[in-house]
Formats: C-alpha cells, structure tokens, sequence
C-alpha cells in the first residue's frame, strides 16, 4: 500500500518498522470505522490524528528514553491513548490499559487482538480500586489528562503499590499545577504537536518518603 505523504512522514520520524507502520495503518483503520458507532475520538481527520493522537502519544519520548523503560500504566486510555502507539513502538513494553467504559474497553480488547500485541492487559475498573487491587511492576503511571492529577497523585500514599513510579500527565502549556501539587512535581518538558505548544507534567513521590501524603487537603475520600 502507498503511504500518503503525511503517513511517510511520520514513518520516518519515528524510524518505524514496515510491520509498525502496517499496525499504525490497521489501528487508524479500526479507530475511524469504531468511531462512527461510538466516542472514540472528537478527532476524525486521519492528518489530524497523526498529530493529537499518535505524534502526542509517543511525545513522551521527549521526556524519557522510552527503550530503558520495562512497564507502563496508561489511566483513561480511552480508545487506545497513549498506551496503544506506544506499545506499537516499543514493544518491549509490558503496558496496562485502564479504561471502565465498556464500549471502549470492547474496541481495545479488538484492537489489541488485530493488532497482534502482546504483553498487553486491559483493567475494567476504575482507578482507586486499581491501586488497592493491584501491584504491577511499572515505570511511569501516564495520563492525557483522563484524571486531574490531584486524583492521580493517590499513587504516591505511602501504601501504595506503585509510589516509586513516575507520573506523566499530559497538559497544554496553560495549564497551571495546583498548590497542592507542587511538592509532587518534578518537573516540565514542553513540546509542540501540529503547532500547538504543550507539555508533560512529570510527578513523583518526593526524597522524604515516609512523609504521609495529606488526603484532606488533596483527595476525598
């Protein structure tokens, strides 16, 4: 098949394999046949989702080198976002896909078998009773903006499975941490997808770990 010139484009970015530009190829097929019958996506134009969701999902390059990472955590995912193209990329990974709406949980649990991939799992339930019902080894817990983070941030309680992992949170370059955050931010690294200037937000827990993480000011429980 002839790629268009954008396609080549972003193949080339990426240094994709052939068998990796035929699984971006065949997810971009499923997403905009899905998403006439459901809400995958507000974003249809095949251009566009290039950009705001393959090229923004794989930005998380530009903070890590993803080829050292071993597990990855993506909270919301939604209709694949970001943990799909990143596990096409880097199939080492060992990733987990959050995601409780049942209609979407059908396409990826699809998608992923289209797809081939492997070392891959879907979690139905929501994200409080991942953290108490689960321990998976992971790198970085990932988030384009599913939850806020002062929601995300229970990651970091000290009995928590996962409060060594990092946080990535997807923003644009307006958005501004809370108060309540910022003992938990590490740090920024901007980015631009489609000339839109954006950001990830990276948390994780801070040097004095047996500090208590204050649920009353930050969480309800």
């Amino acid at each position: 098949m002839t790629l268009s010139p954008a396609w080549q484009a972003f193949t080339a970015e990426y240094s994709l394999t052939p068998e990796q530009c035929e699984q971006f190829r065949v997810f971009d097929e499923l997403l905009a046949r899905e998403n006439e019958n459901m809400n995958l996506t507000a974003i249809t134009n095949s251009h566009e989702v290039l950009d705001h969701h393959y090229r923004d999902s794989l930005a998380l390059s530009a903070a890590f080198d993803c080829s050292m990472l071993s597990g990855v955590i993506d909270v919301g995912t939604g209709g694949g976002f970001p943990g799909i193209p990143l596990k096409i990329k880097y199939p080492h990974l060992k990733m987990v896909l959050i995601e409780v709406t049942l209609k979407k949980c059908r396409f990826l649990d699809a998608a992923i078998q289209t797809l081939g991939l492997e070392n891959i799992e879907l979690f139905t339930e929501d994200w409080r009773t991942f953290l108490r019902k689960t321990n998976y080894p992971a790198d970085l817990i990932c988030s384009r903006a599913s939850l806020h983070p002062d929601e995300l941030l229970r990651m970091f309680k000290p009995s928590s499975p996962y409060k060594q992992a990092q946080l990535v949170y997807w923003g644009s370059r307006h958005y501004v941490p809370a108060p309540e955050e910022e003992r938990f931010l590490s740090h920024t690294v901007p980015y631009e997808i489609g000339g839109r200037r954006r950001e990830l937000f990276i948390y994780r827990c801070p040097d004095e770990r047996e500090r208590s993480y204050d649920e009353t000011n930050r969480v309800t429980p």
